[in-house]
Order: C-alpha cells, then structure tokens, then sequence
C-alpha cells in the first residue's frame, strides 16, 4: 500500500511546467550527486542537515523532497516537516526512479547560472515582446522558480550583467541568444536539456511569431497578435511578465494536452 506522504515518478511528471507544482527539494548528499549529476526540473539543492534553512525557505510553500533512492534521507526529512506542519511528500525512488522513467526531463546542474542572493539573475533589453516573456516562462517553470529578471534599454545590458552577475540572454554575441534560424527559446531548451513533445511543439510556435515565420505552425501568428497586444497593455515590464506567464501556461497544456484538439468533426467547438 503507499504511503499517504508519498509521490509517484508519474505523478510528479505531470505537475512539472505547471504553476502547481510543488517546490521540489533535492537532498542528495554530494558524492552521489556527483556520480549523476542532474536535476528534476525547477529543483532546487539543499543539504538534509540544515532543516531549519529549508523551512525558512519554503516559506510555507508545500514541497516534494528527493534523494538518491528515496528511503532514508527524504522519508526522515518529510516526517519532519510534516510534524512541522509542512505539507511534505518525498519521491518513490528518488533520483534514480526519475533517471529511468523515459519520459523524465534532466536538467544538467552546470548548464544554470551560479545564484545571486539565493536565485539565478538574468538580464534582457526592456519592453519584451515574444522570446524575452518564453524565456523567463521556461526558467521559472523548469529550472529556477525563484528566478529574477532584469528588464534595460539595450545599450545598458551588459553593463548591468558586468556589474550584478546577472546573465544576459536574447542578446547579440551572448550564449543565450538566436542561432541560425533557431531563437533564444530554443537555445535554453538545448542548453538545459528540455527537448520533449510538449516544449518542442511550443518551440515551433514561438520560433514562427519571433521571427516572423508564420508558416512554421498554424498559432504562431495568433502567438504574435496576443504577445504584441499584452506589450501594450502594460507599461511595466515586470507586470507584463506575470501577465505572459499565465499566457504561457496555457500554451504548454495546449502543446501537452489539447494540441489535437477538437478530435471529432461536427460538434460544438465552442
């Protein structure tokens, strides 16, 4: 029978990506991590000797705990949040159930920017339109939830990445950045391992209203006509990228999910 505090490879699968995915908390001790060294996307390291740091930074936010197998070190530390009052489930397991699900993303740990102040920092030209919302969507979503951006008139933005550490991206000469016919969206899912049905399908769109390519997917156009009218509608850029955000939720359940849809002729669509 399983255990009530505990959650399954396929279960977590599907609320990756999601804004109701719990914080993921990887407790791995070092050597084992460095044997394989990867991340359940938007994961965050955190040594299982420091509980109090860890609730400090959960701040209250539920979480899913993982270690290498899933037995000692997150079960102990899931019923010790728990009896804190921390709604905590630990992975069946752990990292090595992930590594051998086939459909389970990995994000390289090298691959993500060293954190500023506890988050990554990142660094783009202001008034964004389509890759400079996708990107940060992406970052927070599957690889740093707690991510920051910094939004500057193009002549600034590396100056500002030089003197804060932050990294620059969907910029000219930068690593992150187009390639050939590929824009910055494609980049970070190459750099950070995140090729899959759902995010290559989302790619598409995104590549075709970036770079005015409608031809490439059917939606890119409708992609561009919303990203150009959100751009519009907030002078703040910040407030801007929380509105994109929950445009781009949609997007990836459609690119998911509902991608196929409708799937019978002659019924109500509407």
């Amino acid at each position: 029978m399983p255990a009530l505090n505990q959650i399954s490879v396929t279960q977590l699968n599907r609320l990756i990506g999601t804004p109701d995915c719990p914080e993921i908390v990887d407790i791995s001790i070092d050597p084992d991590f460095a044997e394989d060294p990867f991340l359940i996307p938007g994961s965050f390291r955190h040594p299982h000797t420091d509980i109090p740091g860890l609730i400090r930074r959960l701040n209250g936010r539920t979480c899913i705990v993982t270690c290498q197998r899933g037995i000692k070190l997150s079960q102990g530390l899931v019923a010790w949040l728990r009896q804190d009052g921390i709604a905590a489930e630990y992975l069946q397991g752990g990292m090595y159930a992930w590594r051998d699900a086939p459909d389970a993303l990995r994000v390289p740990a090298q691959a993500i920017p060293a954190p500023i102040d506890g988050a990554t920092l990142w660094v783009t030209r202001h008034r964004p339109k389509i890759d400079r919302i996708a990107c940060p969507w992406l970052i927070r979503r599957f690889v740093d939830r707690q991510a920051r951006f910094l939004f500057v008139s193009p002549a600034e933005v590396m100056g500002v990445a030089d003197r804060y550490g932050a990294t620059p991206f969907d910029m000219v000469g930068v690593p992150f950045s187009h390639r050939g016919a590929n824009c910055t969206f494609d980049t970070m899912l190459d750099a950070f391992a995140l090729h899959c049905p759902a995010l290559d399908r989302m790619a598409d769109v995104i590549r075709g209203a970036d770079t005015d390519r409608h031809d490439l997917h059917p939606a890119a156009a409708g992609l561009l006509a919303l990203s150009v009218g959100l751009s519009r509608q907030y002078r703040d850029d910040n407030t801007q990228l929380q509105a994109g955000m929950a445009l781009y939720d949609a997007l990836f359940r459609w690119a998911r999910d509902g991608h196929d849809w409708p799937h019978t002729t002659g019924t109500d669509h509407g």
